[in-house]
């Protein structure tokens, strides 16, 4: 069976994001592990330990068959556990096992079914990292998702159309999401949906991911948000490093310059990328270079300092700072011509 134009940006993605936070010799948690799809890729990193976990037997099996029949250069355990578990923590310290990089390449989003459920697994991950190590993966960008939904909602309401008639899902030629329950409100937790893409005839089950809410329970988890960014902008910004890469997994993903053709930026403007940190309280903080001031950015920074200082005096979080309605949930991440 041929692979599919969302198959080959997803593997993409995947394996830019190895490249950049996996080092050699790093232990490396890979949450959801599925059949250890992508130990090929943390092997091409020259990582020195990889830790598989899955809910599910046969993906522990099968993770665990396909490390044994391709004598991966790297040593490796597979546990069979829900990474959301309540003992999970206490099983990972039974087994002394910390992390430098704990991964989540797919289904975080599946944990926003509940706040409990969510804030169980982040701080499962908080356990598992050493000071100092990250958190990584790959998540549906639900600004750009509920964007998108808002402006059928509105295109509805200017047809004259009543709240009965609101529609429940969104059309692309690549791809049509359906949510489960037809509504204008963002709910933080709990919004289900189907991804079907074009060509394919299983349908993925997701729930939105309210960033806020990500955000601040990874921030009561103990874990420094650093970015959550569309994979179009992630792309943009390494591409570079990137463009030939992307080119070899097939001609049509990008043009002659390297930037994506548009199937590419619809397929890849559906997800993000998140990255946190688990604070060490031994690091060396950077020395800081002191900028030329610019009279023509006076009034930013200004309004930047009196951000940070109210950041830091507790009255305002980092989250807060995220432009936000109450009534859509945030806006935010998503590519720049997707953001109201």
């Amino acid at each position: 069976m041929a692979v599919t134009p969302h198959h080959r940006l997803y593997e993409f993605a995947k394996t830019a994001l190895i490249k950049i936070f996996a080092f050699p010799y790093a232990t490396v948690c890979d949450l959801y592990c599925d059949g250890g799809v992508d130990t090929d890729k943390w092997g091409d990193a020259q990582i020195g330990h990889y830790i598989g976990i899955d809910a599910s037997a046969s993906g522990v099996n099968d993770a665990r068959e396909l490390w044994e029949s391709r004598r991966k250069p790297f040593t490796a355990e597979f546990i069979e556990l829900d990474p959301s578990a309540d003992d999970f923590e206490a099983q990972m310290q039974e087994k002394g096992i910390q992390a430098d990089v704990v991964c989540c390449m797919q289904h975080l989003q599946l944990c926003f079914e509940s706040e409990e459920h969510a804030q169980k697994l982040l701080n499962n991950v908080s356990s598992l990292l050493k000071p100092g190590g990250y958190f990584v993966g790959i998540i549906p960008d639900s600004s750009t998702i509920w964007t998108k939904y808002q402006k059928n909602v509105e295109a509805s309401h200017g047809k004259g159309q009543g709240l009965k008639t609101v529609p429940n899902s969104i059309r692309s030629e690549n791809y049509v999401i359906t949510f489960e329950v037809e509504e204008e409100k963002f709910p933080f937790f709990g919004k289900k949906y189907q991804l079907k893409f074009a060509n394919e005839s299983m349908f993925e089950n997701h729930c939105l991911v309210h960033f806020p809410s990500l955000m601040r329970l990874a921030r009561e988890a103990g874990l420094e948000y650093v970015e959550i960014q569309n994979l179009t902008e992630f792309y943009d910004d390494n591409r570079t490093q990137f463009a030939p890469m992307l080119g070899s997994y097939g001609a049509s993903l990008v043009d002659p310059r390297g930037k994506l053709v548009a199937r590419s930026y619809d397929i890849l403007g559906l997800y993000s990328t998140f990255v946190f940190q688990k604070p060490d309280p031994d690091a060396i903080p950077p020395i800081v270079t002191p900028e030329v001031h610019d009279p023509e950015n006076a009034q930013e920074e200004e309004w930047l300092w009196t951000q940070q200082a109210s950041t830091d005096d507790g009255r305002v979080s980092r989250t807060d700072m995220l432009p936000m309605d109450n009534e859509k949930g945030i806006l935010g991440p998503g590519p720049a011509d997707m953001r109201l």
